[in-house]
């Protein structure tokens, strides 16, 4: 299914010329019927004679709506340049044709309206200054009909050549991964929210759980139509109406996309290439606010240009945007950047996942340059080493291609041992061998450094190394994988390189054998203020030669295994024991006693019931 535009200049006669084509007037606001123009997007349908139903998309003509326009020619097939013929090429008939040139849209019929008010001699002036308009863009050779709503000259040759058009149109991909850009937002009594789009990327089923992002809405959808039709399942290039369960039109706004739940991830910044359109008066500085608009989405943006310090009219360059609130977009996507008065330009997106670039850095612009026109190796790289481990899913989501055309480009970078995956099924982590190189070498370096700043202690806690590393959540199986591969040693909760080894110096070891000593002297009661420092005690601990039960409590291992054994007799011989039974037993003070039972019940070895103790 095929989606039309209209775009032009206002009072060019789009909204009449749709109302004659279809039977339906796209005007649907009482204000834009009172004043006799349109303010925001209309739409309507037609059936072709080849039996196809298409969408149409009527978007406002006034320079003042010229945002409304945005939010609904972005995801069409097919533009119809509207031109009256009494007044020729318009200020807003050159800004939408440049938007559309923008945009990428290729195909399209520039319809001549209001033919029955000119004669032959001035139509031909006109087709001639349109033909020069569009020889530069990307409409470039479109058909030119003239037409005339009142009496209907010149419609069913338009008909039949959009007929014509549409079927040298490949229909859009389902990739698996729907996204439906929210261009309207209404209620309808009984039924509740509606939201409407065009579809793109997937398809979209009555039942089927979606999201809404970016406000991380989950809902399920009621009923589907397309073209007031009801339908079970709506497919990519549709215009589509979903009605959604348990959330308000408050909730929502123009922007919001719907898809399936889990891969679309809102970003403020993004990298791009920009193109600036050929007739502005004045280049765009580095850093320059703009309005950033892509499918009906809006928001305000700061411009980083990476390669100059500014943008000539007509120059074409890579850069990063700075968006003022999250948008949901995907690599690919289409984009234009206004002022307060004009369209600026536009261009694709690279990259949705970018972290803040240096400017001015060729290597910089190489990787972009491979994100946009690599091949699906190259760019897989690319991604992977712009943002290490992915997720699968996260780096399907990254990649504006389906997922049976990335994987088998993964699985050969992995046979070639250029990208390293940690993990089974969809969650596995993907590496490039480069980036897990870098990665275990600082893991090493950090290693290293802290036997330094610690040659007594065994090791470095694994959580924090994992922390050092940034590893977040993804921590115990990128550790797991540095174990298994020998580069570090485990002991406990502890890692360390295989090398290390706790060497005490001999005023370290006198210590020691002092401690030592004190235990053997008072092995119930040992004295706290004799504690060798904390790294010293953790190696004594680590090696099993002390058990510390609580803070200031360390017991000789001997001593503590041979209380244990007295203890589990005492309680098979008596059923319990209390602590002023474990006091008397090894003729101790209750501090010590309390301490070393708490600890029994810690490692449950003895349960607290009441006053006394029971084996656990």
């Amino acid at each position: 299914m095929f989606v039309l535009g209209t775009a032009g200049h206002i009072d060019h006669g789009k909204s009449l010329l749709v109302k004659a084509l279809t039977g339906i007037d796209p005007d649907r606001l009482r204000e834009e019927k009172e004043r006799g123009m349109t303010i925001d997007l209309g739409f309507a349908w037609l059936k072709l004679p080849s039996g196809q139903e298409v969408g149409i998309v009527d978007v406002p003509g006034h320079e003042r709506f010229i945002k409304n326009m945005l939010a609904g020619v972005g995801s069409i097939d097919l533009a119809l340049l509207i031109i009256a013929a009494n007044e020729g090429v318009m200020p807003q008939t050159r800004e939408h044709l440049a938007i559309l040139d923008l945009l990428g849209i290729q195909r399209g019929i520039v319809v001549i309206t209001k033919k029955d008010l000119v004669d032959e001699e001035w139509l031909n002036l006109v087709k001639i200054d349109i033909e020069k308009l569009l020889s530069s863009t990307s409409l470039a050779q479109s058909p030119i009909i003239a037409v005339s709503a009142v009496t209907g000259e010149g419609l069913p040759d338009l008909v039949s050549t959009i007929d014509q058009l549409l079927g040298t149109i490949e229909p859009k991909k389902d990739i698996g991964r729907p996204r439906l850009p929210i261009d309207r937002v209404f209620t309808i009594a009984g039924s509740g929210t509606i939201v409407t789009g065009t579809l793109l990327d997937g398809s979209l089923s009555t039942g089927q759980e979606i999201e809404i992002v970016p406000p991380a809405l989950k809902s399920r959808i009621r009923g589907l139509q397309t073209h007031k039709a009801r339908v079970n399942t709506a497919t990519p290039g549709s215009r589509v109406a979903a009605n959604l369960v348990g959330i308000a039109t408050s909730q929502l706004q123009r922007g919001d996309v719907l898809t399936t739940p889990g891969w679309l991830t809102p970003v403020i910044m993004l990298s791009v290439r920009l193109r600036l359109l050929p007739y502005l008066r004045r280049p765009l500085p580095h850093n320059a606010a703009v309005s950033f608009h892509t499918g009906a989405a809006e928001a305000m943006a700061k411009v980083r240009l990476l390669e100059q310090d500014k943008l000539g009219p007509g120059e074409t360059t890579r850069a990063q945007l700075t968006l003022s609130q999250p948008v949901a977009l995907v690599k690919g996507d289409y984009f234009i950047i206004r002022s307060t008065m004009e369209t600026l330009g536009g261009g694709n997106i690279i990259d949705t996942h970018s972290k803040r670039l240096r400017r001015f850095r060729s290597t910089t612009i190489e990787s972009l340059k491979v994100k946009e026109e690599g091949t699906p190796e190259e760019v897989i790289i690319a991604l992977l080493e712009a943002k290490q481990p992915l997720e699968l899913p996260a780096l399907l989501a990254q990649y504006d291609l389906p997922a049976s055309d990335t994987r088998p480009a993964l699985e050969s970078l992995m046979e070639q041992a250029r990208v390293i995956s940690l993990g089974q099924g969809e969650s596995r982590l993907l590496f490039t061998t480069t980036g897990w190189q870098r990665l275990t070498q600082q893991a090493t370096d950090i290693l290293h450094d802290y036997h330094q700043k610690f040659p007594t202690r065994s090791g470095m806690p694994k959580v924090e190394l994992g922390s050092r590393l940034k590893l977040g959540n993804h921590s115990p199986v990128i550790l797991q994988k540095i174990l298994d591969e020998g580069i570090l040693n485990e002991t406990g909760l502890t890692v360390r390189l295989p090398t290390h080894e706790v060497r005490l110096t001999s005023a370290q070891q006198t210590k020691i054998d002092a401690f030592l000593q004190s235990l053997a002297k008072n092995p119930y009661a040992p004295l706290g203020d004799q504690l060798p420092e904390p790294d010293l005690l953790n190696w004594l601990i680590e090696r099993q030669r002390v058990v510390k039960v609580s803070n200031g409590v360390v017991f000789a291992a001997s001593a503590y295994n041979e209380m244990v054994a007295r203890v589990r007799a005492h309680i098979k011989m008596h059923g319990k024991v209390t602590l002023a039974e474990v006091r008397d037993l090894f003729q101790t003070s209750r501090k010590y006693a309390q301490a070393f039972l708490e600890y029994l019940d810690e490692k449950r070895i003895t349960r607290r019931v009441g006053d006394e103790r029971v084996l656990y």
